[in-house]
């Protein structure tokens, strides 16, 4: 697992977002996957706790079986995603599979903004996806919290090694990630605000 893309790879994918640059030491901390009952309203009180603002890249049929919590997310002013309404894996289905399933998650997630579940997307799929206006916001940071096989300090490692100003950070607002979400989270808020950081949503 890539925890820090380097720059071939990111031109690989062509023009997507990997990172924002910014003269502020501000942070971009991302939940794929939700909402997820309890998990996405514990992750919303602890960026609370901070005043910090995310990404959330919401998975279209979470959000019409948890509308509340996706309501709650926009009214405490994070921002939010497309990120298919099934979970797509680009790779395993066709373009036309794949657009339709983005369209039917954009009439519940009204963003502009996209990221490719698994990150894996086709160069066609791409070119459809740009065509309908989104834009591609992808990591620079992975925590792989949502990976059984790591303790959390593996991931907690992951996460402040490759951190810098301008990183954007993948977390999973998911069951199978909650143990490590929960147990590094507030450690990358608490140690980030220490040292002067702002968390910011991607608008």
């Amino acid at each position: 697992m890539i925890h820090n893309p380097p720059s071939w790879f990111r031109k690989l994918y062509g023009a997507m977002n990997w990172k924002i640059e910014s003269e502020e030491k501000a942070l971009y901390l991302t939940f794929d996957d939700g909402p997820t009952p309890e998990v996405t309203e514990r992750v919303l009180s602890l960026l609370a706790n901070y005043n910090a603002k995310a990404t959330f890249f919401c998975i279209g049929r979470n959000v019409d079986r948890h509308i509340d919590i996706y309501n709650k997310i926009l009214s405490e002013g994070h921002s939010v995603g497309n990120h298919t309404y099934s979970h797509l894996k680009g790779w395993s289905v066709s373009c036309d599979e794949y657009i339709a399933d983005i369209e039917l998650a954009s009439q519940l997630v009204k963003s502009n903004i996209f990221r490719p579940p698994y990150g894996r997307i086709s160069g066609k799929q791409i070119k459809a996806v740009n065509e309908m206006g989104y834009r591609f916001y992808m990591w620079d940071v992975l925590s792989e919290d949502y990976n059984t096989n790591k303790r959390p300090e593996q991931c907690l490692r992951y996460v402040t090694k490759y951190t810098t100003p301008g990183s954007i950070i993948v977390f999973h607002d998911s069951i199978k990630a909650s143990k490590n979400l929960y147990a590094i989270l507030p450690e990358i808020l608490a140690k980030y605000s220490k040292e002067g950081y702002v968390f910011k949503s991607i608008e």
